[in-house]
This record gives structure tokens, C-alpha cells and sequence, in this order.
């Protein structure tokens, strides 16, 4: 059994999965109530919150599975990117249970998880493929062309997807989580009922400063009574421009590779109009779209880990290579 361990953001996650990607066990314990009165995740808050909820979660994903730590033969943690007192709380609790149980200790990339949630259940995705990696603080392509390892395609050169979105709902007066508000209010909107560019940068790079800019202008241009009465129609075609702007550049990459086969992971793949937009890719089911530990314990069945010596030094890391 693998005990995955995440908490670079606001969500305390522990899981245990099996060799074969079976998920036993599937704990999330989310903050975003608690941030939701600042607009948005304060590290701070989210560090001191992951210290309240580590150990609990971890018992409870355990005991979800009728086994205890002596039945985990690897732990899987995630390092970076993300906060960096949030990742500390995570990686501490990991290196305290692997050293004492002398259980071998593996480092998972954080992005490298979300791409490993394809891994799991009964049907896994097969390499090779091309992956949309779109969340709050990331979006990427990447060519996968084994399990365990990415090439980069491209990223953003500004705002992430999700960030956009977040963004775009603050705008709009919406609460946070943002994404999930302008997803459900675009449901009662039009799409084509603003036109809301989004900037083609070279290469398969992506840029939605611009979008997010251009909604801010509609905004202030409609004023207060106008955005109550076109709220639904701003959400709704906010969103088609950035979903037009993520399936683009995956066809694209498809395209410039010659890979057939796309599939999108990361909080963004929950969105429901891309996942209508794309109805031949390889999609994240929902329940793994958000930031989970079995995507951690998935990733850590492809990676060595390491000596008993080097555990104890290893260390977190905010950003991307």
C-alpha cells in the first residue's frame, strides 16, 4: 500500500492506494470556507490550518482502509510548487512517519501528481498522449510520453487558467472559489453575448492577462446596474473565451506532435464547458480534478525513492523548474 500526503495549497489530502493504482482511501479536507472572507488563499492562514488537520487526515484516510502504517510499504509527498509553508507542513509529517517506521520516502513533483490522477482506477490512460494541465496556479501542455516523466510544450506567460477565472469572478462579484461560481452562473448566460478576445502568442505558450483586462473594461463600461442585469452573459462568455483559448492550443499540440490522444487533469478539467468541448479526451474524473493525495501516491509508484539519509534533508520548493 502507498500513503500519499498533499498540502501545497489550501487542501489537507491524505489517500492510500495499491501498486496497481486501486484507490483504497481518499481524504480531503478543504479550506475554502475558511479563505473564502479574504477573496482568496492567505499562506499563512492555510499553513496554520494544515498543522490543525495533518495528523487527523492522515488517520482517517488510514483507517478508511482498515489497515494501519505498518501495511505501508512507500509514502508519496508532495514537494512543489506551491506555498511554502503549506508544503513544509505536508513534507514534515511524511519525513516524521517514514524515518520512524522506517518506511522508504518518495518526492512527488506536484504537477507530476495531477498528470498520474490518469493512472488510477480500472481503465488508466495509456501513454503516449498529449496533457492539458490547467488549475489556479498552473497551465500547461505537456507530452507524456511515459508514465513518470513530461516535456513541456508550453505555459502561460501570465495568469493561470483557473488564476483567470478566480480573477474574472471577483469582477464579476462573485465569492470564492471563483471557477466554480462563473461555471454555474454561465449556465444562465449567453456566450455570444460579449466577444472577449484572448492573445495568440507565439509557439504553444498561453497569455489571459488580456482577457481579464478586457472583461475589467466591460465591467466599468456596463456599470453597476448593468452588470446586475448582464452578470449571466459576462460569466458565460468570459468563460468560452477561455476554454476556446485552452482547447486551441491542445489541438495544436496534438497537431505539432502527432499524438491522437489528449486528456486534460487539474482543477480547470471539473469545468463544464470544457469537458463538453472536448468529448474524445482522456478527462480526470471530477472527484481527482482538485488537488487530492492519491494523484501524490499514484505519481509515487514511478519515482525511486530515496536513500533513509537524503529523506531527512529533503526539502520543498515553491516554483516550477
Amino acid at each position: 500500500m502507498i500513503l500519499g500526503i498533499e498540502t501545497s495549497c489550501d487542501e489537507t489530502a491524505a489517500a492510500v492506494i495499491t501498486a496497481d493504482g486501486r484507490v483504497l482511501s481518499s481524504i480531503v479536507a478543504s479550506q475554502a470556507e475558511l479563505h473564502a472572507r479574504y477573496g482568496g488563499v492567505v499562506p499563512e492562514v492555510a499553513s496554520r490550518r494544515h498543522l490543525e488537520l495533518i495528523g487527523p487526515v492522515i488517520c482517517e484516510a488510514l483507517a478508511g482502509t482498515g489497515a494501519g502504517l505498518d501495511d505501508i510499504t512507500r509514502i508519496g509527498v508532495t514537494c512543489g510548487p506551491g506555498l511554502i509553508g503549506a508544503l513544509l507542513v505536508g513534507l514534515s509529517a511524511a519525513k516524521a512517519i517514514a524515518w520512524s517506521r522506517d518506511i522508504p520516502l518518495v518526492p512527488v513533483d506536484h504537477l507530476q501528481g495531477h498528470v498520474a490522477s490518469l493512472y488510477l482506477g480500472a481503465a488508466p490512460v495509456e501513454p503516449p498522449f498529449v496533457c492539458l494541465l490547467a488549475s489556479g496556479g498552473h497551465t500547461q501542455l505537456l507530452a507524456v510520453h511515459r508514465r513518470g516523466s513530461a516535456e513541456r510544450l508550453g505555459t502561460t506567460l501570465d495568469d493561470a487558467a483557473g488564476e483567470a477565472f478566480d480573477k474574472g469572478a471577483r469582477l464579476l462579484g462573485l465569492p470564492y472559489p471563483g471557477g466554480a461560481e462563473i461555471d454555474a452562473l454561465a449556465q444562465q448566460g449567453d456566450p455570444d453575448a460579449f466577444r472577449f478576445p484572448v492573445a495568440r502568442v507565439p509557439g504553444l505558450d498561453f497569455s489571459f492577462s488580456g482577457v481579464k483586462t478586457s472583461l475589467l473594461y466591460t465591467v466599468r463600461d456596463l456599470g453597476d446596474a448593468g452588470l446586475a442585469e448582464r452578470r449571466a452573459d459576462l460569466a458565460a462568455s468570459y468563460q468560452r473565451a477561455i476554454v476556446r483559448a485552452l482547447t486551441r492550443r491542445l489541438h495544436e499540440a496534438a497537431e505539432a506532435t502527432g499524438v491522437d490522444r489528449v486528456a486534460v487533469v487539474g482543477g480547470v478539467a471539473s469545468n463544464t464547458e470544457l469537458r463538453a468541448a472536448l468529448p474524445d479526451a482522456a478527462l480526470v474524473p471530477l472527484s481527482l480534478c482538485t488537488d487530492n493525495a492519491a494523484m501524490i501516491a499514484s505519481a509515487a509508484r514511478f519515482t525511486d525513492p530515496l536513500p533513509r539519509a537524503e529523506a531527512l534533508i529533503l526539502d520543498a520548493y515553491a516554483s516550477a523548474a
